[in-house]
């Protein structure tokens, strides 16, 4: 069972139960005597919808649940109904939110009979080999790695299983088929192909436990199952390679996969963009592959994940000694090559104010329009988690998940707490989701304005307006404190309704332009415009609008829409591109002519506030699409 965050269209890939269903089916005594089924959901599936393909045939005699915080309630409520129609089946769990968590996950879920606290793969078979034996989910003391309920109700936890060294002994789920891939019109079933290059992490962030894997020596895929996988995903006409690595660009074997993808890209037409999380401490070896990645025209949202720029939070989150090299360099760098970059930050880090986030926030926007911020969740098996009292932490359960919200601490309180999340959602939606993209680089080159005071007018502005487009986002910014659907409520109106696009052009006439020099007024009203039509082509289905007729051309391979002959009184890309560059644009008005192309498809993503996937459907000229797609491709 898998269930992702996101309720959208497409499914998200369930990596992890693929993993263990290509591991039991490798074991010669396993093979012939089960039949697994993976059970994959969207976010939005409801729990009846679950438990009705789930138990609609008989019930399975094992039911095994990847657990993360957003479905720990959902697969809590689905082991007890299973409990009803399987008295004697066996409940597993595993997953980060899981792992070393037996006493509290059993208490709540008293039908969990075993809780896996590391790597699944090696585990997952010795349990199956235990029921098939007859042995009693109260006498699994043999298996190493995970915790059950002993015969007096006790939790039993076995000694730890070490980490699996040489990773190439888990086959493939792509290769072997234990994902099916595609849908029943033969289309690629998902929004983006998941792969791993490899685990561990070199660091232990205080507020990460990315795979249980922190603080660890990196293992690695071997180059040929790689190659082979990247082929399949080819072949089956992938846009996007996510990898879950923690540090990509970390070992020199990454610039080998980047070549891979390349020589695969060439042969089959695709992959056409790589997203991952780069590594933190840039060297010599990140600069190659971003550099072979440009003048390939790969794509990328290559990642500044600084979390604070505050010594005394990166105290706190044990990184302060993790220097995350010249980053205004390395970001003046990205930004001159033209590259596409964002920022990540944490709001509520211990040791962090409302003013050391405001002074970093608006310091690194000098530099990086788009600017992920997320509020701290409290994870389990953090350093965080475990020192609450010692940093003076209050936080409270989500209420459609099972992560623990800050409210406050020593540093930070109730009210500025909600002051700063009140100014996270528009630096969500507005700048990190790039409902606006070019008018942050005009407004930090050509004006004293700073991101966050145009984000925090917005918010003023459409507080006190009588404009009724903006009731959505006032609702959205309300609903925002307590749920982060409001979030992909808000995207989805800004790219899919015209009238939002009409009530943004009035606040800048209102809120924006007043502040701005004669001489770079008009300038800008055309960088904002040409943010509003450069906008992905999606429209909702309620929108008071109808849908703009758009021609569809086929270009290498991939459908895009097309808005031919669209007039622009500067050339606005030109001079974007030159202010990025730090070169003197030349301001005068110029008429531009362009063609626009959207990548069609851009309903499956927007919504899901994941900003890597939203630039890919923004509107591109003739010239920078085909510097994405290279002939070869």
């Amino acid at each position: 069972m898998q269930q992702g965050v996101w309720d959208l269209p497409l499914e998200s890939m369930p990596l992890a139960s693929g993993y263990l269903k290509a591991m039991a089916l490798a074991d010669d005594r396993l093979r012939d005597r089960v039949d697994i089924t993976i059970h994959n959901f969207r976010g939005g599936d409801s729990l009846t919808k679950m438990a009705h393909r789930i138990f609609r045939d008989a019930p399975p005699d094992v039911i095994a649940f990847s657990v993360l915080g957003w479905n720990f309630r959902e697969f809590g409520a689905l082991a007890e109904t299973f409990k009803q129609v399987n008295p004697d089946g066996w409940v597993i769990l595993g997953g980060t939110h899981v792992a070393n968590q037996a006493a509290r996950t059993f208490r709540l879920f008293p039908e969990v009979d075993i809780i896996v606290n590391g790597e699944g793969e090696l585990v997952f078979p010795d349990l199956l080999h235990a029921c098939l034996r007859g042995t009693s989910p109260h006498n699994l003391g043999l298996i190493s790695g995970i915790s059950f309920r002993g015969a007096g109700d006790e939790v039993v936890t076995t000694l730890p299983r070490d980490r699996i060294e040489d990773l190439d002994i888990i086959p493939s789920p792509f290769l072997t088929g234990a994902i099916d891939l595609t849908d029943d019109n033969g289309r690629f079933r998902y929004d983006v192909a998941l792969m791993e290059t490899n685990r561990g992490c070199p660091y232990k962030c205080s507020f990460c436990y990315w795979g249980g894997a922190v603080g660890q020596r990196i293992r690695a895929f071997s180059r040929a199952r790689l190659r082979a996988e990247l082929e399949l995903f080819a072949q089956h006409k992938v846009h996007t390679i996510v990898l879950c690595d923690a540090n990509f660009g970390i070992l020199p074997i990454d610039a080998e996969f980047v070549e891979d993808i390349l020589a695969v890209r060439a042969e089959f037409g695709y992959p056409r963009a790589l997203e991952t999380s780069w590594a933190k401490n840039k060297s010599k070896l990140f600069y190659d592959i971003v550099h072979t990645m440009k003048q390939a025209g790969l794509r990328s949202s290559f990642t500044l994940a600084l979390q604070t720029l505050s010594d005394d939070a990166l105290r706190t989150m044990n990184r302060r000694n993790m220097k995350v090299n010249d980053w205004e360099d390395l970001a003046r760098w990205l930004d001159e090559e033209g590259l596409d970059c964002y920022a990540e930050l944490i709001w509520g880090a211990p040791g962090e104010t409302v003013e050391s986030f405001m002074a970093g926030y608006d310091r690194l926007s000098k530099h990086v329009s788009r600017i992920a911020v997320y509020p701290l969740h409290l994870l389990p098996n953090t350093d965080y988690s475990e020192k609450k009292s010692e940093y003076g932490i209050v936080s409270v359960r989500g209420d459609h998940d099972d992560f623990e919200y800050l409210l406050s601490h020593n540093t930070m309180t109730l009210q500025e707490n909600q002051f700063v999340k009140r100014f996270l959602f528009w630096t969500r939606v507005m700048a990190e989701n790039a409902v606006l993209r070019h008018v942050w680089v005009g407004i930090r080159e050509l004006t004293e304005l700073t991101q966050s005071q145009v984000l925090r007018d917005l918010d003023e502005w459409v507080q006190q307006t009588d404009d009724e487009a903006a009731a959505v986002l006032r609702d959205a910014v309300e609903r925002a404190a307590s749920s982060d659907v409001a979030y992909g409520d808000a995207i989805r109106y800004l790219f899919g309704d015209p009238d939002a696009g009409r009530m943004l052009e009035r606040w800048w006439r209102e809120a924006v332009r007043p502040k701005l020099t004669p001489d770079r007024a008009d300038l800008l009203d055309e960088v904002l415009r040409y943010d509003l039509l450069t906008q992905p082509v999606y429209h909702l289905p309620d929108a008071a609008a109808a849908a703009e007729p758009l021609e569809v051309v086929e270009v290498r391979g991939s459908q895009y829409f097309v808005r031919r002959n669209l007039v622009l009184r500067f050339d606005v890309p030109a001079i974007v591109s030159a202010l990025r560059r730090k070169q003197d644009p030349g301001l005068d008005a110029v008429t531009k002519t362009v063609d626009l192309y959207y990548r069609t498809g851009a309903e499956n993503f927007i919504g899901s506030t994941n900003h890597e996937e939203i630039v890919y459907f923004m509107g591109l000229t003739e010239e920078e699409l085909h510097a994405m797609i290279p002939a070869e491709a």
